[in-house]
């Protein structure tokens, strides 16, 4: 005669899902500003290792885009896309701005050469963009810190973001971009780690740093030379987009996950779906 399973070995053969999983979602970092723009907000940064979900239901998953750049007819750039796991939803990195505009909110807050703007939302998801000095604008918020402001005629520096080893290696994304100044021999502002666009500066129309895909890094912003030398202005960086991770241990059964572009990282112990693109896209559990 057959003896029955018990419940400890049903889970251990993989049959059985999972009633809580880890999460991080990150959204679109927001576009850098052209012409002496701000760097843009880091897309918002939300996380979870308790996120109840139910057997056979779908669950939605969105991946947002970056935020397009400004260029030199529209300086202003967009704000980044948010991202989405079911019902937590990430806010996209607030767009920079250019011309003494104040920058954007978003999960993090888009910079600019006037003031820096709010980023942060509740519960929250980023910080502050830094305030723009004479000559520089500010650099974008990131998800771990403010973006920094500067010292002198320089781009003031994008947040830093934040780590997380939820894929089994620790890592930082969600940086905010860095700031453009119009000075010829001062640098703009250095991109946020965890995938900041750096700013440029007047001494060429090279354009700022876009953010690193998949990190939610902001885009830089773009320089502009004066007179008397010939006015050479400079677009801005695209924010990177987002990323959504989920993990769960692997004594559970695989999730199916439908019209999403994902990879599966190694952490012992556990499944990892590291999703990089959706499209009406669905996972499973």
């Amino acid at each position: 005669m057959i003896g029955a399973i018990s419940a400890g070995a049903v889970a251990a053969v993989g049959v059985v899902s999972p009633s809580t999983v880890e999460y991080l979602v990150i959204a679109g970092g927001g576009g850098g500003g052209a012409n002496t723009g701000g760097g843009g907000g880091a897309g918002g940064f939300r996380t979870s290792n308790s996120f109840a979900v139910t057997a056979g239901s779908p669950l939605t998953v969105t991946i947002g885009a970056g935020g397009a750049a400004g260029v030199y007819t529209t300086p202003n750039a967009t704000k980044g896309s948010n991202s989405v796991f079911s019902t937590i939803t990430s806010t996209g990195g607030g767009n920079a701005t250019s011309g003494g505009g104040t920058g954007a909110a978003g999960g993090s807050g888009g910079g600019d050469s006037g003031t820096g703007n709010q980023g942060g939302f509740s519960p929250s998801e980023g910080n502050n963009a830094a305030a723009g000095v004479a000559g520089g604008s500010g650099g974008g918020g990131g998800a771990g810190s403010a973006g920094v402001i500067a010292a002198g005629a320089v781009g003031s520096a994008g947040g830093a973001g934040s780590s997380s080893s939820i894929n089994g290696t620790a890592t930082t994304r969600a940086g905010g971009g860095g700031g453009g100044t119009a000075d010829t021999y001062f640098p703009g502002g250095l991109g946020g780690t965890g995938g900041g666009g750096n700013g440029t500066n007047g001494a060429s129309s090279t354009p700022g740093s876009a953010g690193t895909i998949n990190t939610g890094g902001g885009g830089g912003g773009g320089g502009t030379q004066q007179p008397p030398n010939p006015v050479l202005r400079a677009s801005g960086g695209a924010g990177g987009s987002g990323i959504v991770i989920i993990a769960y241990p692997d004594t559970f059964k695989a999730a199916t996950l439908t019209n999403l572009t994902y990879t599966e990282p190694t952490r012992s112990g556990y499944r990892v779906y590291q999703i990089t693109a959706s499209s009406a896209g669905t996972i499973t559990f």
